[in-house]
């Protein structure tokens, strides 16, 4: 239904090979961190809203409560919860692009989920591509915010869940901001190989 292949465990240089689409010969490359490791410390500007945003909930509701409202050792059930729905996370990606385009889901090694496709998508539809796994983490923060306070194991599982659900976005969140900024109106975003081009 939605041409979705999984991939299983691949090699960082392997990506090129499931990202390789038709490129318009006019498509000029953008300039993007030349690897994943280097985009993920470039992007750390767009972790540290969520970071706060968390705790200042967390902060917020046991302010309210005037009592502790988590359970440490659950959080990390919520953590790993949100470890797991990773592959929704990517999921999601894919689900954005044309039912025709084959995507690719997969592992990078050691561990990162991936969604791989090569397709030029409208520059609002790349962005939606790009921020729609945020919902599963604002979901969860919905959750946490409107769960009774003397909830204290639900509570830990939706913090880690949200916590989770909105740090995993953030190199996403940074591909977002470089199309704000680097593709012109009314031109398409495609993603080739190892690189990002707009036409």
């Amino acid at each position: 239904m939605f041409n979705i292949k999984w991939i299983g465990i691949i090699k960082d240089e392997d990506i090129q090979k499931y990202q390789k689409g038709k490129l318009d010969s006019k498509a000029e490359k953008m300039k993007m961190p030349k690897s994943s490791k280097e985009q993920m410390i470039k992007a750390l500007p767009f972790l540290i809203p969520v970071i706060i945003v968390m705790f200042l909930a967390m902060f917020i509701k046991t302010y309210i409560a005037k009592d502790i409202v988590i359970k440490g050792w659950a959080i990390f059930i919520g953590l790993f919860i949100g470890f797991v729905l990773l592959f929704v996370h990517e999921f999601l990606h894919a689900i954005v692009y044309p039912k025709k385009v084959t995507k690719y889901i997969g592992i990078v090694k050691p561990f990162t989920a991936v969604a791989l496709a090569s397709y030029p998508l409208s520059k609002k539809r790349f962005i939606l591509m790009c921020l729609l796994p945020y919902i599963l983490g604002i979901i969860s923060f919905i959750c946490f915010i409107i769960s009774p306070s003397n909830n204290l194991i639900l509570n830990a599982i939706l913090w880690g869940m949200a916590f989770l659900g909105m740090a995993s976005p953030y190199p996403d969140a940074y591909n977002v901001y470089q199309v704000i900024k680097q593709v012109p109106k009314g031109k398409k975003v495609q993603f080739y190989e190892d690189d990002t081009y707009y036409i």
